[in-house]
């Protein structure tokens, strides 16, 4: 958040909002993440600790498919319009997500996508169920992306960043 001076940013999926609360911490006092989840049960635990970390204003939570409110927000703030994404949501759409921040993150802004080496599955060729093979498949699109620089780090089980052009 802070090394591309984040003031406005996206989270695809946020379960119960611990990197939420962490990107929202990082935010300057008027900075805003927009939050996108299916769950209401699960986000209010993070809810909760916005509330008490005193962060809950730099938070904007949207129940719903986060297709759907990536089209909105593409309609209502205009391409270009966020610093940073950060996807961690259903494995089966993160190509979908991915394109949508491309057009939602700005030029020079970074899109980081979690669990792309899910756990070891992506660098086994036996590995064929549809999860590994869209992770597979969307590192492959990333790597050779024109529109971005990327890199996969080999922390937790595999950040994607891919910083836009």
């Amino acid at each position: 958040t802070q090394l591309v001076q984040a003031t406005s940013v996206l989270e695809i999926g946020m379960f119960t909002g611990y990197s939420a609360l962490a990107v929202a911490s990082a935010l300057p006092p008027d900075g805003l993440l927009v939050a996108c989840d299916v769950s209401a049960e699960w986000t209010a635990i993070g809810r909760r600790h916005w509330e008490d970390a005193g962060i809950a204003s730099r938070i904007e939570l949207r129940l719903g498919a986060a297709t759907e409110t990536l089209r909105q927000l593409l309609e209502s703030h205009g391409g270009g319009s966020f610093d940073f994404a950060f996807i961690d949501a259903d494995k089966a759409s993160y190509d979908a997500y991915y394109e949508a921040c491309l057009e939602l993150v700005r030029h020079g802004g970074l899109i980081a996508l979690d669990n792309m080496l899910w756990g070891g599955q992506v660098a086994d060729p036996t590995a064929v169920d549809d999860t590994t093979a869209a992770l597979r498949a969307l590192n492959a699109k990333i790597v050779a992306d024109p529109r971005v620089d990327a890199s996969l780090l080999t922390i937790g089980d595999g950040v994607m960043l891919a910083r836009r052009r």
